[in-house]
């Protein structure tokens, strides 16, 4: 979050004006700060809970304000919880929330908010924004979420802060880009390999600009299996995709050595090479693609 945050401006009018969650942030007693661009993030990933009955909890209440946003929004079923490290967030039990004070970098701390909450649908990390605070969150909230739940983890952008002890090989969009391998690790050829129990448990990880949304879905979290159904085939099929960079080696030989396609043994070689080895792939990938890359 900006250190130096604005009023509304005509922009972010003009881009959230049609969002309900937005007209109802807009017009909060309470002080609540947002970046403009998330309004679009939340409705986008939260609309379908709407006027559900729902356990919300928000790390970082400050105010309160969002709070009270977050009701309005979700509705009278929905149970609002918030969490902090000021003890003067108390004083929000007196409007009707929820509010534990404690660190989100404290296993303990969590092993007891959940002992007394339950699991929860939804939360939403607006908290301190470290790479220990953001991950330790995650880490000892996933067990605790409802199928079909969310983590949302506001203000990712951190990560790249020097501030913030960023850029590093622990920073939290480094984690979330780890989160990505244990997803894919379901499937058995890429041979990823690791312990950690949460690629049964994350079903997706979705990006937007300063916010990371986890999708936690046990029953969809499965190991691929690869199938194949009743239908006719068309004829031989084989898998012709490394062959995609064959042209490249045969028009530089008929440029730079065309006596070599007059010899039958040549060719055999660079064909075996370029069918059956993924070094060559490599290769000429990193030299095609470094472009997209920049």
């Amino acid at each position: 979050m900006s250190s130096n945050p604005k009023d509304l401006s005509k922009k972010s009018l003009d881009i959230n004006s049609n969002l309900k969650l937005f007209n109802i942030y807009k017009d909060l007693k309470n002080v609540s700060l947002k970046s403009d661009t998330y309004f679009q993030v939340y409705q986008d990933i939260f609309n379908e809970f709407e006027g559900k009955d729902i356990i919300f909890v928000e790390v970082g209440v400050l105010h309160g304000g969002s709070l009270f946003m977050w009701k309005e929004y979700f509705g009278k079923k929905s149970r609002i919880i918030g969490i902090d490290l000021n003890p003067n967030a108390k004083k929000l039990e007196n409007d009707g929330f929820e509010i534990y004070i404690g660190s989100q970098s404290d296993p303990i701390f969590w092993k007891n908010f959940y002992k007394k909450v339950g699991k929860i649908d939804i939360l939403l990390d607006d908290g301190g924004h470290e790479n220990s605070q953001q991950i330790i969150t995650i880490n000892e909230s996933i067990n605790n979420i409802k199928e079909n739940g969310i983590i949302a983890i506001e203000d990712v952008h951190t990560s790249y802060l020097k501030k913030f002890g960023n850029p590093s090989k622990y920073s939290f969009i480094n984690y979330s880009k780890y989160l990505i391998d244990l997803i894919n690790s379901r499937f058995p050829e890429t041979n990823i390999k690791s312990t950690n129990e949460f690629k049964k448990k994350i079903y997706s990880v979705s990006f937007y600009e300063s916010i990371v949304s986890i999708r936690v879905n046990a029953k969809k979290s499965i190991e691929t299996t690869l199938l194949k159904n009743s239908g006719s085939q068309i004829g031989e099929i084989y898998d012709m995709r490394t062959t995609d960079y064959f042209p490249i080696i045969s028009n530089f030989i008929n440029k730079k050595a065309p006596f070599l396609n007059k010899i039958p043994v040549i060719k055999k070689i660079v064909r075996y090479f370029f069918f059956n080895h993924n070094l060559v792939v490599k290769i000429l990938n990193y030299f095609k693609l470094k472009k997209y890359f920049n």
